[in-house]
């Protein structure tokens, strides 16, 4: 009998040295896209995938990202004074129950696979998830909720899959295909951020996993990978001859918040679909382009 997925990792540890100046000062996490910050997209789609238990993987200067989920009786207190109740209503999305929450730090930067690593205590003998909050997915359905439901058919490890072209392969976790099944792909091999002629596909890993608590032991016992850290996906690979490995194909739109051209192309798509920004910020962006057109 299969467990159910209820504990998700958030490695949130890194520095976001890709937006300073404004990560000095902020975690990278609490930027905000369009009005909630990229860490609540996250914690939204792991709560609709049924996750109970959120752990933070954090590190030195994150204290603005606990304080993001914890309750703010000043504020409620005041918006419940002046009837803004609508707001009151958005702020308890935010707020985490008592022990549904953990953090643990990375006292050393070793890579995405340690920072999984990291929380190993907590995990135990349970299947997990992890969500990078840097890959903001749009859908009708959310991903690690559709990644869930395919998981109660398979089991072992399973990773999101985008195809993407050659050229960027050598900046993703590429899949190896062993076979072609509908949505998912069964796995072979795994290669992290390959040169373009060493790519064996076009099919790359995203950010959001459900994982054998093996990998956790796996992850012990590789070798430094690419870049001299701790690969996850060199520690997923070794378990294809034993509890297998799947690449599930997703249904949505895909975000590279990590990126500063990721940010605001998500920012504009997350705006257009807002039924209240909509409007005014489609005539704003149609007048900018017919400016733009007119000045060449």
């Amino acid at each position: 009998m299969k467990r159910k997925v209820t504990k998700a990792i958030f490695p949130v540890a890194g520095l976001g040295t890709r937006f300073l100046p404004a990560t000095k000062s902020i975690p990278k996490e609490i930027m905000t896209l369009v009005d909630r910050p990229l860490i609540q997209y996250a914690i939204d789609e792991a709560r609709a995938a049924g996750i109970k238990e959120f752990i933070f993987v954090t590190s030195r200067g994150k204290s603005a990202l606990e304080d993001y989920f914890d309750s703010a009786p000043m504020l409620e207190a005041e918006l419940r004074r002046k009837d803004k109740f609508e707001l009151l209503e958005m702020l308890k999305s935010t707020n985490m129950e008592s022990g549904a929450i953990a953090y643990i730090r990375q006292q050393k930067a070793l890579g995405l696979g340690h920072a999984v690593w990291c929380a190993r205590r907590l995990i135990a003998n349970e299947p997990f998830a992890v969500i990078l909050p840097d890959d903001v997915i749009a859908g009708e359905e959310p991903c690690l909720k559709q990644m869930v439901e395919a998981y109660a058919e398979t089991g072992g490890n399973m990773v999101a899959a985008m195809e993407v072209p050659r050229e960027k392969a050598k900046a993703y976790g590429i899949l190896d295909v062993k076979e072609e099944m509908g949505d998912m792909v069964s796995v072979s091999g795994m290669v992290e951020k390959p040169a373009v002629e060493d790519a064996p596909s076009n099919l790359a890993v995203i950010g959001r996993y459900i994982l054998t608590p093996t990998v956790l032991n796996n992850i012990g016992k590789v070798k430094k990978g690419a870049g001299g850290e701790l690969q996850l996906t060199d520690a997923i690979a070794a378990e294809i001859d034993g509890e297998g490995v799947y690449g599930y194909r997703f249904r949505g739109q895909r975000f590279d918040c990590g990126s500063k051209a990721g940010f605001l192309q998500a920012t504009v798509a997350f705006g257009l679909a807002r039924d209240d920004l909509r409007d005014e910020f489609q005539q704003y962006i149609h007048e900018l382009v017919a400016m733009q057109k007119a000045a060449q």
